[in-house]
């Protein structure tokens, strides 16, 4: 299912944020973009986040919308393709008008994006985890820290005498920052790099780095694989025999949505780290599950970017509403400090970087493809994006 434009818009000039704001403000309607993968590897994973927006979009507008105005979403295709991004979200600003976007998933898509929120004076919020080293005036990150995923899920594996790992990842920002990481924080906490190994994009081929991981013999493969990559991994592990009680995998790039299109029997036992599951035991998350499936249909799947793009519709809309105006200034000074009750629980919204407090939840694949918690943080975790309170990660960033 696509919706918006195909092709992307010359690339030009920027508009002033006075007109950007007047324009969004005008009449009873406020213009929000959202441009996430319709088509392409990363569809797989983008589709769902894009719905999760629309649903909350919907939600805020049979409430009354925002500042009385009804809020009208306007959606592009980044078709998995950076550059692609970058156009959209010129567009998006430039001739959209739109007050704010939400959108991208991988960190190329991201930094494509960057420069043109920043140039633009846009606003982007972004609503998957990543490696961190980043804090942009012009974004807002509603997904994981590298401090609320990554880290603690190797010190979670570390105590539970996971000691050699091997590691797996697409070949781009994300998993090799994250693997510069690991490879620090596994030095300083006494734990082994036994193989590492990154493939393109799409690749569909794992047979010679699974006999790479079955010649190493690590404790865990710790996966940064990215979209459709991981099916082929999975089926292709799973076909060569290796079960999780043979060699564990910890993934940070698959969620519930992902695990549907693996396949649960190629994926049961595996470990995942996240902020948010489908079975999160909370008031709101039993409503927000109830109505995505009543929206989209009963086999449909809420995870942590699903629900990280949900609450961003409504971080921007309190913090509107708070502001009293559109105006990216004016949002950004009311968004400091600001709280929502989200279906992962209370989310807060740090005012010196702009990411979010969020509780980290180290999960299991089961039988039926459902994610069973396993070990969580006792609260939500500060974002600490350049990893500043870790010794290990000095001169990382």
């Amino acid at each position: 299912m696509s919706l918006g434009g195909c092709s992307g818009s010359a690339l030009g000039g920027g508009s002033s944020s006075a007109s950007s704001a007047a324009s969004t403000q005008s009449g009873n309607t406020i213009k929000v973009g959202i441009l996430h993968s319709l088509s392409g590897t990363m569809a797989i994973s983008e589709v769902s986040v894009r719905d999760a927006e629309l649903m909350a979009i919907d939600e805020i507008n049979a409430k009354g919308g925002v500042l009385g105005k009804k809020i009208v979403p306007v959606a592009e295709d980044g078709a998995s393709d950076p550059q692609t991004f970058a156009e959209k979200a010129k567009e998006l600003l430039q001739n959209d008008k739109v007050a704010t976007i939400f959108g991208c998933w991988t960190s190329a898509s991201r930094k494509a994006v960057l420069p043109v929120v920043e140039q633009n004076n846009g606003l982007l919020w972004y609503p998957v985890q990543y490696e961190g080293m980043e804090s942009s005036p012009n974004i807002f990150y509603t997904g994981a820290a590298p401090n609320q995923q990554i880290v603690p899920a190797v010190e979670w594996l570390l105590k539970n005498n996971k000691k050699k790992f091997f590691l797996l990842g697409s070949d781009y920002v994300f998993p090799r920052t994250a693997n510069k990481i690991i490879k620090a924080q596994l030095q300083a906490e006494g734990g082994t790099v036994v193989g590492e190994e990154y493939t393109p994009m799409g690749n569909t081929d794992y047979s010679t780095i699974i006999n790479k991981i079955k010649a190493a013999k690590p404790d865990v493969v710790f996966n940064t694989l990215n979209g459709d990559s991981n099916v082929a991994f999975f089926k292709q592990l799973h076909d060569a025999g290796i079960s999780a009680a043979d060699m564990p995998t910890l993934s940070v790039s698959i969620a519930e949505e992902e695990v549907k299109g693996i396949g649960a029997s190629n994926m049961a036992g595996q470990y995942v780290s996240w902020n948010y599951y489908q079975t999160t035991d909370t008031p709101e998350n039993a409503t927000f599950v109830k109505d995505y499936k009543a929206k989209y249909g009963a086999n449909r799947v809420t995870d942590d970017p699903i629900e990280a793009g949900y609450d961003a519709v409504y971080l921007w809309s309190k913090a509107v509403e708070k502001a009293g105006s559109t105006d990216v200034a004016k949002v950004k000074a009311a968004a400091k400090g600001l709280q929502f009750q989200a279906p992962e629980g209370t989310i807060t919204i740090d005012g010196d970087n702009q990411h979010i407090s969020k509780t980290v939840r180290v999960g299991q694949v089961q039988d039926d493809g459902s994610i069973k918690e396993v070990w969580s943080t006792p609260s939500p975790v500060t974002p600490d994006p350049y990893l500043k309170t870790y010794a290990w990660a000095k001169g990382l960033s």
